[in-house]
């Protein structure tokens, strides 16, 4: 049975892979032109992204291997929601296994979607402050290496270029803006 999808009209969708993580559908599809032609979509499970902020301005961040790049990249804390568990739930559990952070709270940021033409995926940003540094609890799978660097510096890594992964160069700006509005706003109240 037909469907629109917008101006476009889904008159089939043929699954074509499926995990846990990633789901890949063709769909055959009547385009806004009144042409006819197929229109292919992956969805991956929605995600958190999260930047430890110490109070000393200490930005905390991991490098890995990435199969996909084929090489080390450094980005913010990040993973999936697991089904049922709350994203900040999910911020928590990541900082603690990949990081061995814990942290009194969390300030969510937005969400961020990329390819957005052919890729359904949310990633929840959470800004983490009172951090306590705990053992990590890392996947078997994973090597990773903690990077800590100035907040001010990652920025400017993420306004130069040198953070590549999109989602850890906008959480870094969404970050060090939120603590930028907050020193403002408790400066206003210190001399009011």
């Amino acid at each position: 049975m037909a469907r629109k999808n917008g101006p476009w009209t889904i008159k089939a969708t043929h699954p074509k892979f499926k995990n846990d993580l990633i789901e890949l559908n063709e769909d055959e599809v009547k385009k806004p032109d009144g042409s006819e032609g197929t229109y292919a979509t992956v969805a991956i499970l929605d995600g958190v992204a999260v930047v430890a902020v110490g109070e000393d301005g200490t930005a905390y961040f991991v490098k890995e291997f990435r199969y996909a790049l084929g090489r080390e990249n450094v980005e913010a804390v990040a993973g999936g929601v697991e089904e049922g568990e709350e994203t900040a739930d999910a911020a928590r559990r990541e900082l603690r296994e990949e990081l061995g952070v814990e942290a009194e709270e969390f300030i969510e940021l937005g969400t961020v979607e990329y390819a957005t033409s052919l890729l359904k995926s949310a990633s929840t940003l959470f800004l983490a402050r009172g951090l306590t540094f705990t053992e990590k609890d890392e996947d078997a799978s994973e090597i990773i290496e903690t990077v800590r660097m100035p907040l001010e510096e990652a920025a400017a890594r993420a306004l130069n270029g040198d953070f590549v992964h999109a989602t850890t160069a906008l959480l870094v700006l969404r970050a060090r803006e939120h603590l930028r509005r907050e020193g403002t706003k408790q400066r206003m109240k210190d001399e009011g």
